[in-house]
Parts: C-alpha cells; structure tokens; sequence
C-alpha cells in the first residue's frame, strides 16, 4: 500500500517536472528565431537550453522505464529542438590539433579576445610579460590571418605599448579599428586583423550610436582569389566587479541576492537587445557580399541564441564540426558559455580546430585550419 503511494507520488511528481521543463525548452528553441528587441525574455531562456536538454534527457530514460509512453513528451521536446542542441552540442570525436602541418595551399586562422593584451594580472611587470607571452602564443601557431578582440595599442608610450609592432614583422598586412582612440593616439583599443597577406579592401561598418564594439572586415588577395574575413565583437554585458559580486550572492543564495539580481538584469536586457540589433547589420553585410568568407569573432552570446543564429545563417561552425561537447570558450560565470567563434561559408572544408587555454586572457584562443575550394 505505502509502496503503491510513493510510486504514484513520484509518477506525479516527474510529470509536474517534465511538462513544465519541456515547455520551457521549446519555447527558448522559439527564442533563437525572436530578436531580444521584440521579446527579450527569450534570450534568457536560450542560455538555459543545455541545462533543460539534460533534464529532458534523465526525464526521457525515467519514463522510458516507469511508463514509456510518457517518454515521448521528452522525446518529442529535444526532436524539435535538434537544431539548438545540435548547435549546443559538437558529436564529433575530437582529434589532435597539428600544429606543424604543412599546410600547402590552406589557411590557419586564430581568433582570440586578448582582453586589452596585458593579461589578467595588475601587477604592471606580469602585465608586460604576459603581453609579449600573448603575441608568441599567437606567432608560435604560425597562422595566416589573426582575428584579435579587444586589442589594446598606443602610439606614443613607446615600444611597451606598440602591440601591433609585435605582428607586424611577419604580419605586414593590417586593419584596427580603434574604436576608442583617446589622446591622439596615447591609448587606443578595438578589434584588428594582421595578414601575410596583402588586403584589396578593408573597412569598418557601423552600428548605431551608442554601440562602441567593432564590425571590420579585409578582403584578402589569395593565390588569386579574394576572401573576406569578418572580425565582429558585439556588445557585452558590461559588468562590474559589484556585478560579479552579485552574481556570486545569486549562487550562493545570499539574503542579498534579490536586490543585485535587479541591476544585472537590466544590463542583460540592454545587452540582448543591442546584439539583436548588431547581429541584423552583420547578416544583412554577410548577405550583400559574393565573396568566400570567415565570421570570427567574439559574439558575447551563446549557440542557442537568435545572434548566434542570425550571425552564422548558413556558415559552418568550426567547433561543431571538429569538436565534443560544449566548447566553453569563456571562463567567468557558468560552464556552457560557448560565445567566441570561426564561422567559414560552405566554400571552405574545415581541416581541422582547436581551442588553447593559455591563462592569458579570459577567454580562449581559437585556431582553425581551412581549405578553399570555390
């Protein structure tokens, strides 16, 4: 008799979960195809879809063996899901990276936020070591095109701060943004792109004002081909230390953890909103061209998200297609934080990717190698 209760209990209480958890992954796969401008809500829900497709996955073998004819509600949610989880999720066996492969006529690309180029330290003697252990990081990959998210640059505190003198011996070729340029020149910061080889054209689009972070791209002369390579950072969440801070309160389940919960919403819905907008222009510039290109960049946004999905369209993920799990490429905050990315367009075979944690930034650096076959 008090067998049959709990077994009836626990049937009650897996369903009241499984509905609800189902609902609310279908409804974050609605928000990837939603701009944040219309519904933002919904780009909350999209950082939640690895977390809801597991549970939908323990809910599925718990029907499956309790009553299998509930475990089509699972089921049924992460079918209609796939494309999200397929975008969440890389299913292929990762293999090593060949640093020293001849290459022949293929291109090594490396997109990296470095994080202003000084490390994650404050103490000013690690900051100048860990800025030269950056660039040779870079250099030591050997690659062709280099993608660099806020890079930091000054053109009159002397060779200390001359980072784009640490490229440009084997890197001639360049185009930075400064999208912050104060002093004339004493302190500049942005996104750049240094090449081996020579740009046919390069440029900056703009997003509306009030939205600082770079769009650039370089049309690169190729073996006789020109190739466009889009290096895009979009608007973060801006937080601060307090935001941090508070963030840790929320985890912790601090009594003060409604009122810091307040601010940093706020800033998430101004900065979903705003790569909504971004993640528009970008497409919409992507669309226009007819040459072979490359997305990289660091996107601020997760897989699932309608940035992610506007932005690559119908790019390759480079992580997807030679990679396993979630890729986390961002250190702070959650584990499934996928947000930087090399997106080629289908007139590229992907070689081979990987991503390599330096501890010099707090993100990691990726490194892909492509082949163009147009």
């Amino acid at each position: 008799m008090i067998f049959r209760f709990i077994r009836k209990f626990v049937k009650g209480f897996f369903i009241f979960l499984t509905v609800p958890i189902a609902l609310l992954f279908l409804l974050a796969c609605v928000a990837s195809f939603i701009n944040p401008g219309k519904f933002w809500p919904g780009s909350f829900l999209s950082l939640t879809i690895p977390y809801l497709a597991i549970l939908l996955v323990f809910a599925f073998i718990f029907w499956l063996a309790m009553k299998p004819r509930l475990s089509l509600i699972p089921l049924i949610s992460l079918l209609i899901g796939w494309q999200q989880l397929d975008a969440a999720f890389a299913f292929r066996f990762k293999t090593i990276f060949t640093k020293d492969l001849e290459k022949k006529e293929g291109l090594r690309i490396v997109s990296w936020n470095v994080g202003s180029m000084y490390g994650t330290t404050s103490n000013a003697q690690t900051r100048l070591r860990d800025r030269e252990e950056i660039a040779q990081t870079i250099v030591d990959l050997n690659p062709d095109i280099i993608c660099l998210q806020e890079f930091n640059h000054s053109e009159t505190q002397g060779e200390q701060a001359n980072n784009i003198g640490l490229f440009t011996e084997k890197y001639p070729y360049y185009f930075f943004s400064k999208d912050l340029d104060k002093r004339n020149g004493f302190y500049q910061a942005g996104s750049i792109i240094f090449s081996k080889y020579p740009f046919v054209d390069s440029g900056k689009i703009a997003y509306p004002a009030g939205i600082s972070e770079s769009f650039i791209y370089t049309d690169i002369l190729y073996n006789l081909d020109t190739l466009r390579v889009y290096n895009i950072h979009l608007q973060s969440y801006k937080f601060s230390r307090e935001d941090y801070e508070g963030i840790n309160k929320i985890q912790n389940r601090s009594d003060s953890a409604l009122d810091a919960s307040v601010g940093i919403i706020k800033k998430m819905k101004r900065a979903f909103q705003k790569r909504g907008t971004q993640a528009d222009i970008i497409r919409a510039s992507v669309d226009s061209t007819k040459l072979p290109n490359i997305i990289c960049g660091d996107f601020n946004d997760v897989p699932g998200s309608y940035t992610y999905f506007t932005i690559r369209g119908k790019h390759q993920d480079a992580f997807l297609k030679k990679s396993w799990g979630v890729g986390r490429t961002y250190y702070s905050i959650a584990p499934t934080l996928r947000i930087d990315y090399i997106l080629p367009d289908d007139n590229f075979i992907i070689n081979q990717f990987d991503m390599v944690d330096e501890d010099l930034s707090d993100h990691l650096l990726l490194v892909c190698d492509v082949n163009l076959v147009k």
